[in-house]
């Protein structure tokens, strides 16, 4: 009777999904060969994004699943799709699954790039971090088609960090340790400088990696008249002119930079409250550099006046110098009736420098070991 069934000359005028139903009622009444009818489903279904059905088809056919070139680009289809269609779940799996099945290299590269992309909306930072550092090695022992097209991919790379970065609770030592790179700093200097606010920002707030702001001031510095925002000016004022007028505005027109910027001023809900984590310890971190800079060059020191350099009312101003003082080693005293602060005399001591010069030299022959095995032990596994 098979000389009889119009399913071929139908087929044509139908859309492939509705051509499905036919070929099932096909198989069912045995008018075919069992193979020619999964032979038609597998070239049915290469023009949809069914590849676990299409999967299971070619498994029915061969008895195997192992899928060739067509299945597989199917999946990165499939992939990109669901990316589409903002269904990121399915377009992460997929995309897993495709990078361990391709063997093309700038496929696997494009594939990695839209994992990581679905792992930063779907808001996975761990998964995202994994992601980002397995990119970050490809892209540093990658042979490219050029320097510029390897710069390219370096700032696009940071770029999507940042996402990443200012969500992960390790984040800010990650920022500073991915950019501070030499190859990832020219890259900044080189074509995106307006990444160094996030630098900048993360070296402010984090109290252990005071270490990097001579580093930083020096870039800023370079980068000056190709970029500049208040609060790389604010570091500007503050360690290079000693500005602190210049740097007292330039901190309230930081406080406006963090509240509009989509990374910095995340705005978290505590109650009736709404809170900006970040812009708070940004503050306090930064009236904190004033207030060490100006004690350093001042023996005494008119609390009203540095309150006013803190943007801060007199009240508020001593309550906070009083706090830093008492918790703080600090030597100095509060004289309360001249409302006066007086430093005393704090001569440095030369095994301490030579014990923080020691620790700089240590982070830095790290962070060039890093740079150094990281691309030779990417190498090793891509020839193994």
């Amino acid at each position: 009777m098979a000389e009889h069934d119009l399913t071929a000359r139908m087929a044509g005028h139908l859309d492939c999904h509705l051509v499905l139903p036919l070929l099932e009622f096909l198989q069912e009444r045995h008018l075919y060969p069992e193979e020619e009818i999964l032979e038609a489903k597998i070239r049915l279904l290469r023009g949809t994004n069914m590849v676990d059905y299409a999967m299971d088809i070619h498994k029915s056919r061969y008895g195997t699943d192992d899928i060739g070139p067509d299945q597989i680009e199917t999946l990165y289809q499939c992939a990109k799709f669901q990316f589409d269609c903002g269904i990121y779940s399915f377009a992460a799996q997929y995309l897993h699954q495709y990078r361990a099945l391709c063997t093309n290299i700038e496929r696997s590269l494009s594939a990695l790039w839209g994992k990581l992309a679905a792992e930063i909306l779907m808001q996975n930072w761990d998964v995202a971090l994994e992601e980002l550092n397995r990119l970050k090695e490809i892209i540093d022992s990658k042979n490219f088609s050029s320097p510029l097209n390897q710069l390219q991919n370096r700032i696009w790379l940071m770029h999507w960090s940042i996402f990443i970065f200012y969500n992960h609770e390790n984040g800010r030592n990650g920022i500073i340790d991915l950019f501070f790179q030499e190859r990832y700093l020219n890259a900044i200097q080189t074509n995106a400088p307006h990444l160094l606010r996030y630098l900048a920002t993360a070296v402010v707030v984090n109290k252990r990696r005071r270490n990097m702001l001579k580093e930083l001031i020096k870039v800023i510095q370079q980068e000056q008249h190709s970029y500049k925002d208040p609060i790389t000016e604010f570091l500007e004022c503050l360690f290079v002119n000693y500005d602190f007028d210049g740097a007292q505005q330039k901190l309230i027109e930081c406080e406006e930079v963090i509240l509009n910027d989509p990374f910095l001023g995340k705005r978290i809900e505590e109650g009736n409250s709404i809170t900006v984590p970040l812009r708070d310890e940004f503050l306090e971190n930064a009236r904190l550099f004033i207030f060490e800079t100006y004690c350093r060059i001042h023996r005494s020191i008119d609390i009203g006046l540095l309150s006013q350099k803190l943007n801060m009312r007199y009240d508020e101003g001593e309550l906070w110098i009083m706090n830093l003082v008492r918790n703080s080693k600090l030597d100095a005293k509060i004289d309360s009736v001249s409302g006066t602060l007086i430093m005393t005399t704090n001569h440095v001591n030369i095994h301490e420098q030579f014990i923080e010069s020691l620790k700089n030299l240590n982070m830095r022959t790290s962070m060039l070991a890093k740079n150094i095995v990281e691309p030779a032990q990417a190498m090793q596994q891509a020839t193994r």
